[in-house]
């Protein structure tokens, strides 16, 4: 009889912890969490076939890669700390002319057409994940997985 009482004040106990800490969430969502393996899975998976048949899967690694380049470059990436980098427009026609310019200092060239593709479909990433703007795409959608 001892042991089943037990059980049922553990299981009172875990109910409201799990209770109490929904609803903390539901208040206060978690920051969204950029995975730069899940966003490229995400892009590779979603650009259009005009500009999947131009550009590799090592291309559109190469562009993410020198897209978080200049994001951090900006102070707009990072862990939280340090100084609010203020407002910062994703996917604009400097961070282009920058993966192209880097692109281009390493060998490899794109076409700005190719690179705001790749540019814009993250972007449709981050809005997916809750990373800028709503936590859903423009169809209505859950964020990615």
């Amino acid at each position: 009889m001892a042991g089943m009482l037990a059980f049922g004040l553990v299981l009172v106990v875990g109910a409201i912890l799990v209770v109490r800490e929904a609803g903390r969430v539901a208040k206060a969502p978690p920051p969204a969490l950029f995975d730069p393996d899940d966003a490229y899975d995400y892009v590779v998976e979603r650009l259009t076939d005009e500009v999947a048949a131009t550009l590799t899967p090592a291309d559109v690694r190469r562009i993410l890669d020198f897209e978080v380049e200049f994001l951090e470059g900006k102070r707009v990436s990072g862990n939280g700390s340090g100084t609010d980098p203020g407002p910062t427009v994703f996917g604009g026609t400097e961070t282009v002319t920058y993966i192209v310019e880097r692109s281009a200092a390493t060998g490899e060239v794109y076409l700005p057409e190719q690179v705001q593709a790749v540019v814009d479909t993250q972007i449709d990433y981050l809005r997916g994940i809750g990373a800028i703007g709503p936590a859903e795409d423009a169809a209505g959608e859950s964020p990615p997985t």
